[in-house]
């Protein structure tokens, strides 16, 4: 078992799954210090979850955006779908810096991203006439991979 005090700065996530589940063992050993045992543990364990969360948050951002930059007609607001993009990827960055066991949530939360993401996205076109049943099919049905999401790839331009 890694060092305690390392873990949590090599693996914030790790850390506070692992503090929590200690936490647990020693309210169902009968410890005799007065603590809220269980609440403890979930407040802990809440911190790498809300992690996960975040990670989702910005896949979900990036699947979006990068829908609108491969669907929308629109020239104007690229550069911010852009922005937001990058700043988002960023994030994602630090979050698998702080936590690396986050990287297997990466895979995991892929599916989620892209049908929330097209949700958003048809939804944006909607509200500025760009869309049609035929395109909103095609927007549902975009896939992405997980290198393409936390990577520097962009979608070529809206196809006709």
């Amino acid at each position: 078992m890694p060092d305690v005090k390392a873990l949590y700065d090599e693996d914030f996530l790790a850390w506070s799954q692992e503090q929590a589940a200690a936490l647990r063992g020693e309210a169902r050993g009968g410890s005799n210090q007065k603590l809220d045992w269980e609440n403890l543990a979930e407040e802990i364990e809440s911190s790498g979850i809300s992690q996960k969360a975040t990670l989702r948050s910005r896949m979900r951002r990036i699947t979006h955006h990068l829908l609108k930059l491969e669907f929308s007609s629109a020239t104007e607001p690229r550069r911010g779908w852009l922005e937001i993009i990058d700043d988002a990827r960023s994030e994602i960055e630090d979050l698998l810096a702080m936590s690396p066991s986050l990287r297997t949530e990466v895979t995991h939360a892929l599916g989620l991203a892209l049908r929330q993401g097209s949700r958003k996205a048809i939804r944006d076109l909607e509200k500025y006439g760009e869309i049609d049943p035929d395109l909103a099919s095609r927007v549902r049905a975009t896939t992405y991979t997980v290198e393409q999401i936390v990577g520097d790839w962009f979608p070529p331009s809206r196809q006709s």
